[in-house]
């Protein structure tokens, strides 16, 4: 393709682009010491495509725009979201203003249900009065968290991205490639920021390398309003080898039906059997639903190797910013899309400057790693211990029926830090798991000679 065909808005005034000029809302840029190695933009603000418009995407294109950055938005089906179980932590309603009316149910009860039916009630007593687990659909959060990035400036494209051309140098643009409408089309940006998903074409496109994918299956069920009425503030979480190898089941109430779905990474080929499973586990509790729809997506495992690579930086689950054990996305996508746009709008100050990889690397992720590093580790940690067997499953429930331990959880998981204990309490807390996860083996290997 000839160079005059396509679509560079470096070159290009923006009065020639439609976009709306908004000023910065929340963000006021951090003065840098720039050298001759990042030109001033005259004429111009700096150019950044966020690929990909769920909460990652849109959080980041939201904090561009408003920080003054000139903003593309590419999202290839804005009418679709990926399956999800919706719930978020609480701490994000207010931090993201999220208003209450996008949200379906206010779960104030869980159980914690072991392979061998022993049921922990989690929350009912641990739960303080204003507290709660927001339960939505992520096709209502991704449409709002989109619009209102368009509102503060961003140009939403719905398209396809086929191909993204590398620059040959520092100052040169990056090709973005898409189709809309069957038509091929072409636009040429400064920085870009992939928010595509587990199988992110930006990774591919940067090299960012591999990392194991899980795989979440669910069923939205609408169920009889009498059995509904039993879900209305309830979710549940069910563990053990039929419903999962290494990972939990559950249901999850939303508007009108429930989400039922499991996950897994090493039994990926079997995970209808396994979606069997817990829907065997509850039969009773939802005989008479209807499902009215069926999802599976794949969930990132760990982050991936390169997460920044020239001007190109990864957020959401294209970073693999999912934690081990909970499953947990919605929130860490969001957040890592905020601080990367944020980050921009730091290190190009407000626009007026052009960018380098180390720029990225010290406002975005460097920044991120400080923050919640160690609680990815330690959900780490917490998934080899405990969903490993039905013997370390069954001492998890048994844990989990520690009022103590139900609110360091609760803390941890609302408002997105880890909780500081009390130290004697954390002592006991240690042995009694120590002793259910003995007790609980000893148990588990009586049952299999039993069996034999």
């Amino acid at each position: 393709m000839a160079a005059s065909q396509l679509q560079n808005p470096l070159k290009t005034p923006s009065s020639q682009l439609s976009i709306k000029k908004h000023k910065p809302c929340f963000l006021k840029p951090r003065r840098l010491t720039v050298s001759a190695a990042h030109p001033h933009l005259n004429g111009r603000k700096l150019r950044v495509a966020v690929i990909g418009g769920g909460p990652a995407g849109s959080s980041a294109a939201e904090a561009l725009a408003s920080g003054g950055i000139e903003t593309f938005l590419f999202e290839r089906s804005p009418s679709t979201a990926k399956p999800c179980g919706g719930a978020i932590p609480l701490c994000m309603v207010d931090e993201f203003s999220i208003p209450h009316h996008l949200i379906d149910r206010h779960v104030t009860k869980m159980k914690i249900i072991s392979p061998s039916n022993l049921t922990v009630d989690f929350g009912s007593k641990s739960l303080r009065a204003h507290e709660s687990i927001p339960m939505l659909r992520r096709e209502v959060l991704d449409a709002f968290v989109r619009n209102r990035a368009e509102s503060a400036g961003a140009q939403l494209i719905p398209s396809l991205v086929t191909h993204l051309e590398i620059p040959s140098s520092s100052l040169s643009p990056y090709i973005i490639h898409h189709t809309v409408n069957n038509s091929r089309k072409t636009l040429a940006v400064d920085v870009i920021v992939g928010a595509d998903g587990a199988n992110s074409k930006v990774a591919k496109f940067i090299k960012a390398g591999n990392y194991t994918c899980a795989i979440a299956f669910q069923e939205r069920i609408r169920l009889p309003d009498e059995k509904m009425e039993y879900y209305q503030n309830l979710a549940e979480m069910y563990v053990g080898n039929d419903v999962s190898p290494d990972f939990y089941a559950w249901v999850f109430p939303k508007c009108d039906h429930v989400a039922v779905g499991t996950g897994t990474v090493c039994g990926k080929q079997d995970i209808k059997m396994y979606q069997q499973g817990i829907k065997q586990r509850v039969k009773n509790k939802i005989k008479g639903g209807k499902v009215i729809k069926v999802e599976a997506h794949p969930i990132p495992e760990h982050p991936r190797p390169v997460r920044v690579r020239g001007r190109v930086a990864l957020v959401g689950d294209a970073a693999g910013y999912v934690t081990k054990c909970s499953g947990e996305g919605i929130y860490f996508a969001a957040k890592s899309g905020r601080m990367c746009g944020e980050g921009i709008v730091r290190a190009s100050e407000g626009g007026e400057w052009m960018i380098s990889e180390d720029d990225l690397k010290r406002e975005y992720l460097m920044e991120w790693d400080k923050k919640y590093v160690s609680t990815f580790r330690f959900l780490d940690l917490l998934q080899r211990v405990f969903y490993g067997s039905n013997e370390a499953r069954e001492a998890l429930v048994e844990v989990c029926g520690s009022e103590y331990v139900q609110r360091m959880t609760f803390d941890s998981y609302l408002y997105k830090k880890l909780a500081k204990g009390d130290g004697w309490e954390d002592l006991k807390m240690v042995f009694a798991t120590f002793g259910s996860l003995m007790r609980c083996k000893i148990v588990g290997r009586d049952m299999a000679a039993f069996n034999l």
